[in-house]
């Protein structure tokens, strides 16, 4: 019989060279000597970012990154004493073909100047790979979900031992597994048996303005996107109770099934959040779920100045709340709560013995892969508990506390300034303007949309700053969210002048 260890055996060899290069990728002396020296690349670069200097995001166009992404999966892989170079090099190269979120200038989308420290727990996870789809697979990753989902469910107001939740993957899928709920508790045996028999269809009505997840989840639930009835808004952009009434009323006369309403704390456009106490006895007395998407503005529950914008919220069935916007985390980190702890398991119906131990039935509590559409889920929670545990809670109202502030700040510099329209006073850290010079202000709708756009991209694509934009009813706005707490009102001054030069520059163009 052949021997394949002998030496000079070529599979021998082949194996053994393998083995090298696994040591060499598993090596824990490895990670500790290039470790230190990818953490001090990174404070080095947050500290010059948060410092206000060099870009917010340098740009370029996505052939130029892609290409340059390829080049160093091209490379010869380095020697052994070559590794530590080249891990600086790779990791240089990301942080400076990056968008720089700490950056005072950036304004721009919903996703925040994350607080560095949780990046340390969040290794912890990444490095142990600790995986939750079951109990035994990562205890103490469960043991600190189920501790966060306690305590931020206490902090919104719901009933401690009464209700549930989970963690989940962004706020996408959040609200599609939380009106996923919703589907199975509205319509018996759909799970099994789907919507076929439905007649006639049932709908989801939802906030005019809702976030495009609401209609992805009528898509993926099986209603269909023409399934969604959209309620009226109010003066201040928020769900009208009175036009939800009538849009009830109907439904009921025409017995149309309701899957839920779906109310919005905040929506996205302005940052406008519903009357949620008004909506939730509408709700209660028509007998219909009400879905919160918290995404955003969930995080008030801990500021003392801003809690009422959500009062009523621990009335609503289910709500999401993303603690990786308006909380600071890293990404992803979406939470959903059930106001009843057992509607958690009306999500899935599954059977499946491979993974889940039917002799340990008291374990079902903790097997997150009972009640969420993940399976292998990452420990998303440890960053938000190592912060928790070490600033405390005060610190997410701080946060919030902080960044509102200072949209009230730019909202006053803008209405001072006579070159800008202001769509409406901010309830949050959202703002939403125009930039109209003198130049522009007889100019057509059209092009006055086409302005606001143009002079965006420039902005952007300068890497002085970053702001986003908006399109309400027919007109183009610039759309700011103040999302950095290192942002200073002196930054958003500047932010005026850079607007102002720039829309110079492109009116000469």
């Amino acid at each position: 019989m052949r021997d394949d260890h002998e030496v000079g055996n070529p599979k021998s060899d082949q194996l053994a060279t393998a083995r090298a290069r696994i040591a060499a990728a598993y090596d824990p002396n490895k990670l500790a000597e290039v470790g230190k020296q990818v953490v001090d690349l990174i404070a080095a670069h947050q500290q010059k970012i948060q410092a206000g200097n060099g870009n917010v995001l340098n740009w370029k166009t996505p052939i130029e990154l892609v290409d340059q992404a390829r080049e160093s999966l091209l490379h010869t892989p380095p020697a052994e004493g070559d590794l530590l170079e080249q891990v600086t090099n790779l990791v240089q190269k990301s942080l400076d073909r990056g968008t720089n979120l700490h950056h005072p200038r950036y304004v721009g989308h919903q996703v925040p100047a994350s607080i560095p420290l949780a990046s340390l727990f969040e290794l912890v996870g990444s490095v142990t790979n600790q995986v939750m789809a079951i109990y035994e697979m990562g205890p103490w990753a469960t043991a600190v979900e189920h501790s966060i989902i306690q305590s931020v469910g206490k902090q919104l107001g719901f009933n401690p031992g009464t209700f549930s939740g989970l963690i989940t993957s962004g706020g996408s899928l959040a609200n599609v597994t939380a009106l996923l709920t919703a589907r199975n508790i509205a319509l018996d045996d759909v799970w099994s048996k789907g919507l076929a028999s439905q007649t006639p269809p049932p709908v989801i009505v939802t906030h005019a303005e809702s976030h495009y997840s609401v209609s992805r989840a009528a898509g993926m639930l099986g209603l269909g996107t023409d399934q969604i009835v959209h309620v009226g808004l109010d003066a201040q952009r928020r769900m009208d109770p009175r036009h939800l009434r009538e849009v009830l009323n109907s439904l009921r006369r025409r017995e149309v099934p309701v899957i839920a309403v779906s109310a919005a704390a905040c929506a996205t456009p302005i940052g406008a959040f519903d009357p949620l106490d008004a909506i939730a006895e509408i709700c209660r007395q028509y007998g219909v779920w009400l879905h919160v998407d918290a995404a955003h503005g969930g995080a008030t529950c801990f500021s003392d100045r801003h809690r009422h914008l959500i009062a009523g919220i621990e009335k609503a069935d289910s709500v999401v709340c993303d603690a990786h916007k308006m909380m600071f985390m890293p990404a992803l980190c979406a939470m959903i709560f059930y106001r009843d702890r057992q509607h958690r398991y009306r999500t899935f119906h599954q059977h499946a013995t491979y993974l889940f131990d039917p002799s340990a039935p008291e374990f079902a509590d903790y097997d997150s892969g009972l009640v969420n559409l993940e399976c292998t889920k990452r420990a998303a929670g440890l960053g938000l508990w190592g912060i928790w545990s070490l600033f405390g809670s005060q610190l997410f109202a701080d946060l919030v506390d902080v960044t509102f502030d200072m949209a009230a700040q730019f909202f006053e510099l803008l209405t001072e300034a006579e070159d800008f329209e202001v769509f409406c006073q901010p309830q949050c850290n959202i703002v939403v303007f125009r930039h109209v010079p003198l130049e522009m202000q007889a100019a057509s709708d059209d092009q006055s949309n086409a302005f606001q756009l143009k002079l965006r991209r420039r902005v952007i694509e300068s890497g002085e700053a970053y702001l986003a934009a908006n399109q309400i009813e027919n007109r183009n706005y610039l759309r700011t969210t103040v999302i950095n707490p290192l942002t200073r009102s002196q930054d958003l001054a500047d932010l005026i002048t850079l607007l102002r030069k720039h829309a110079q520059e492109l009116l000469k163009t």
